[in-house]
């Protein structure tokens, strides 16, 4: 036997993926619990239709369900496949999906999936149950296709036992005991399991176990419709249980699939059904299994109506069954993974469904054994990754029946989260509604993303409009404040970044412990430095200032940062973290008169001496007391200037009469995307994430290896001289041909890589797009394509920065 003690609740595909993959990995002293009987223990897995599509615009979630799909085809019991690889077809019926499945056809190729568009006749051929004058076209995945849910639990159940691990059937977990904040073992109904880790995956009863160590789960189980027809005439005689691909007709909520003569519709058009983790009967009490509720035919009536008219060959049929199963849905709709930030040992991997399941079986598994996950990159699924307020009741059922009833739809990459809002507004909110603010919403905050008090700012401008995708959420008046910044000086509202507060007479040694850079330096210095994991992945690029001897302020990009830091912070109590942003609120004051709007409201020098680029200083601006620090992401003169959150107003208005005269305006988040493109600023998250190192991020002028030791830097040691891909800048001259992210770029036929960020240069007249690209086509001069919808948009790399390469706006 070897690791350590490990006790996994819950016997579904993730907790026996789980079990799988780390005793593979050698930990063998595992013991998994579930409360049903095995392999079908009455959860989720145990009613799933088994669908798997790898689509998803998530990189992360396709690679999970790619390696689903390539471990389910291994496995099998007593010769029975784990998995059909039939195909999946999405299908559209309206000119808007047509375009949606061009869209999806590109996350495919960026993610390298193989996939082929299909015309009406090509959609028959595969399909030939599907209505050709209702179908306009198709998107066809040939590796997808229908994982037996319960048969590949039996598989994985029957690797891990083989290596040692237990697994104990009708084991219901009473309380999970511990002491000093960390996991001693599971209590059940038949005796304590001693433990040294705990992993929660018991799916739609996640919940109510987390909240057993005081964890808030923001997962709700909702019901789903799941209908079976009885005999088609069309499909008598078939002998196998599915030869069709898998179908989704997302136009209209509905995917099915075969079952010998028969059909499955799955529809998610109904209203939502959530139903509390409390509530879902015991399986002694269920009458089918506890995941599976009465089906309620009044909600089926119009999917039944819409499958007659797109499979006419199911008149002839009827519906036969049905159920409304329990599935597992989030606030953002993603996974969530990782340990309690305050009971050491609980882990969690939860609302994971069976397309991804051996995925994060997989990630789970390095990330214990190893203390990261080196195959995917789990930024997006890392349970500590929300807010306070996206944690409660309200919150958490709003958005979840949300993504219930989005689950289908087709959503802009800008398009606004609904009810409950708004949540979070910085001090200047009135001030911006004023000024005709269009809100969207960044980490619950209402963001300007331009003012429609500015509009007249366009008259005499040559604004170009991108093409009908791109113009959502959009205005010209985007280009007009991007360019009046450059021209004199703009205001923009920098709330919504996370600030966090690191003290204490060991911070400066703490900090340097995590940062690539060197931050314990003279006190009023700025450094832009980066968090590694152990493997040398960029975790994120912050900023830190020192403000005093044993005082920083951290300029973080979210909620993770604060994790990161609170794990690791000495047990001597020396270094103190919490995070500041709830009371302090932050201007961006930006542009080459910049100077001029600050200097008259203070007595502190602000000169290009007196507060050199990347220093800070405490100042008062009129009467509000600040902290300046002299930084820009737009590329131009400038400070951010924090203040406390009762002074916020003061401050923007002080601001606002000494800038209106010079010709100031306030400006929205659109501008300064475009203007942070010019200049060549990466955003983590969205350009670089863990899965790439500085090297290949070109941020690794930020990684200082003659400093002491900080986390990472063995692992970047080795890379550094490795880095086969680069982020690369590509200009693009038509346009209209603003990407918008996540498209695949090509070199001749051969997809070679992908956009992260994109958006209009207003300063240098063309289309900026950054990707990821092969090293031997990251060279000036290249030239390449990418795929927009049904378009191959010319792109060239592009030396960086585009704009102020010499740097002499922003040190003036």
């Amino acid at each position: 036997m070897a690791g350590p003690r490990v006790v996994i609740i819950g016997a579904g595909v993730v907790g026996a993926a789980l079990a799988d993959e780390i005793s593979a990995r050698g930990w063998t002293e595992v013991t998994v619990v579930d409360q049903g009987p095995l392999p079908a223990t009455g959860g989720s897995s145990s009613h799933a239709p088994g669908l798997v599509f790898q689509t998803n615009p998530s990189k992360t979630m396709t690679e999970m369900a790619r390696y689903t799909v390539e471990k389910f085809c291994s496995l099998d019991v007593d010769g029975q496949p784990c998995f059909l690889q039939v195909g999946g077809l999405e299908v559209a019926t309206s000119p808007e999906r047509v375009a949606e499945l061009r869209r999806r056809h590109g996350w495919l190729s960026s993610w390298g999936i193989e996939a082929r568009l299909l015309g009406t006749e090509e959609c028959v051929e595969q399909h030939p149950l599907v209505n050709p004058d209702k179908v306009l076209a198709g998107l066809l995945v040939p590796t997808d296709g229908l994982a037996k849910a319960v048969l590949a639990v039996e598989a994985q159940i029957r690797r891990a036992t083989a290596r040692g691990v237990r697994f104990l059937a009708r084991h219901e977990v009473l309380d999970v005991p511990r002491a000093e904040g960390e996991v001693t073992g599971v209590l059940t109904d038949q005796g304590e399991i001693p433990a040294d880790i705990v992993v929660c995956c018991a799916g739609i009863w996640g919940p109510k176990i987390a909240r057993m160590v005081g964890m808030n789960l923001p997962l709700t189980p909702l019901g789903h419709q799941l209908a079976w027809t009885g005999p088609v005439p069309a499909l008598a005689g078939q002998t196998q249980e599915a030869v069709r691909p898998i179908l989704r007709h997302q136009d209209a909520d509905l995917y099915y699939r075969d079952r010998f003569d028969t059909l499955g519709i799955g529809y998610y058009g109904h209203r939502p059904m959530p139903v509390s983790a409390d509530d879902i009967l015991s399986v002694d009490e269920a009458e089918e299994m506890p995941s599976v509720l009465k089906f309620t035919e009044e909600d089926f009536e119009e999917a039944w109506s819409e499958t007659r008219s797109l499979l006419p060959a199911t008149k002839d049929a009827k519906v036969e069954e049905g159920i409304n199963g329990l599935f597992s849905f989030t606030t953002d709709g993603l996974p969530l993974l990782g340990e309690s930030p305050d009971v050491k040992g609980f882990w969690v991997a939860e609302a994971v469904w069976v397309t991804h399941s051996a995925g994060v079986g997989r990630a789970m598994a390095e990330w214990l054994v190893d203390g990261y996950c080196s195959s995917f990159d789990l930024h997006e699924c890392d349970v500590n990754r929300f807010e306070p307020h996206q944690l409660s009741p309200e919150y958490v059922l709003a958005r979840d029946c949300q993504n219930f009833v989005e689950v289908y739809d087709i959503l802009h990459p800008l398009q606004p989260s609904g009810d409950p809002r708004p949540i979070r507004t910085s001090p200047f909110h009135t001030r911006q509604q004023e000024q005709g603010a269009f809100f969207l919403e960044a980490n619950g905050w209402e963001r300007p993303q331009w003012y429609e008090a500015n509009a007249g700012l366009v008259e005499g401008r040559s604004i170009v409009t991108p093409n009908d995708w791109a113009a959502r959420y959009w205005s010209p008046i985007v280009g007009a404040e991007a360019q009046t910044t450059r021209e004199t000086v703009a205001m923009y509202d920098m709330t919504a970044l996370k600030r966090l507060e690191v003290s204490g007479r060991g911070a400066g040694e703490f900090l340097e412990r995590l940062c690539t850079g060197k931050v314990a330096k003279s006190v009023g210095s700025v450094t832009y430095t980066l968090l590694l994991d152990h493997d040398g992945g960029i975790r994120s690029d912050i900023t830190v200032a020192r403000l005093a001897p044993d005082l920083f302020q951290v300029g973080a990009n979210g909620n993770l940062d604060l994790d990161w830091f609170t794990r690791h912070l000495p047990a001597d109590g020396t270094v103190q973290v919490r995070d500041i942003t709830p009371g302090t609120c932050c201007v961006g004051l930006w542009g080459p008169r910049a100077r001029d709007v600050l200097q008259p409201l203070t007595d502190a020098d602000f000169s290009a001496t007196g507060l050199k680029y990347f220093r800070a200083q405490r100042a008062h601006i009129g009467s509000v007391p600040v902290t300046a620090m002299r930084l820009s992401y737009v590329g131009e003169l400038g400070w951010e200037l924090y203040t406390t959150a009762d002074l916020g107003q003061k401050l923007w208005d002080t601001l606002w009469r000494a800038a209106e005269p010079l010709g100031g305006i306030v400006a929205g988040r659109g501008a300064f995307n475009s203007l942070r493109l010019e200049k060549g600023y990466r955003s983590f998250g969205t350009d670089m994430t863990y899965e790439h190192d500085p090297y290949e991020a070109g941020v690794g002028f930020a990684v200082k290896l003659d400093k002491d030791d900080f986390i990472g830097k063995a692992a970047l040691e080795r890379r550094k001289g490795d880095v086969r891909r680069k982020l690369t800048c590509l200009t693009i001259d038509d346009p209209r041909a603003v990407v918008m992210g996540k498209e695949p770029v090509f070199d001749g036929e051969r997809a070679v890589g992908y956009v992260t960020s994109a958006a209009y240069g207003y300063t240098i007249g063309k289309g900026i797009a950054y990707a990821w690209l092969p090293v031997e086509l990251a060279e000036p001069g290249a030239l390449v394509h990418i795929g927009y919808f049904d378009q191959s948009v010319e792109a060239v790399v592009a030396e960086e920065p585009l704009f102020d390469p010499a740097m002499a706006r922003l040190r003036g």
